[in-house]
């Protein structure tokens, strides 16, 4: 029991005792004061009004651009359209006049040698429909997505 009672060393207070426990508020340390941050949020707020009206100019503009080049470049693209219309119109013209040779009495865009619309011009163009204008290209081709939206 002389042994260890030999390296045991009892915890005591320190002699001067201890601290005083803390019971008031201690305020914090502020980096920066109401007035810094008022203005700084200020600053960032008239910077980023500037900033938001500068690139709403430029959008704005380029809008108007890219507009103007849209109704520049929309003729031509209507042109290539009725271009492509017209060019197919005389293929299944051609492919009718082929396919019917030798069938007596044919005239081609007739029916039976009766003209189809009665009430217009014979000169004058009328826009062929989806089923007449895929009439003599093969299934796999033809769009029927565009087909069937002009029919329902």
């Amino acid at each position: 029991m002389s042994t260890t009672a030999k390296g045991f060393t009892q915890d005591l207070p320190p002699k001067e005792g201890y601290s005083r426990i803390q019971t008031e508020r201690i305020p914090l340390r502020t980096v920066l004061g109401g007035r810094k941050v008022l203005g700084i949020s200020l600053f960032c707020t008239v910077i980023g009004h500037y900033v938001y009206y500068t690139q709403w100019k430029r959008i704005k503009r380029e809008s108007v651009e890219m507009r103007s080049a849209q109704f520049a470049i929309l003729p031509f693209l209507i042109a290539e359209r009725d271009r492509g219309l017209l060019k197919q119109v005389k293929r299944n013209y051609a492919d009718e006049k082929e396919l019917m040779k030798d069938y007596p009495g044919w005239k081609v865009g007739t029916y039976f040698g009766e003209p189809i619309y009665k009430t217009i011009p014979e000169d004058a163009f009328v826009e062929p429909d989806s089923f007449e204008y895929f009439a003599h290209t093969e299934p796999d081709e033809m769009d029927w997505k565009s087909v069937l939206r002009q029919i329902y």
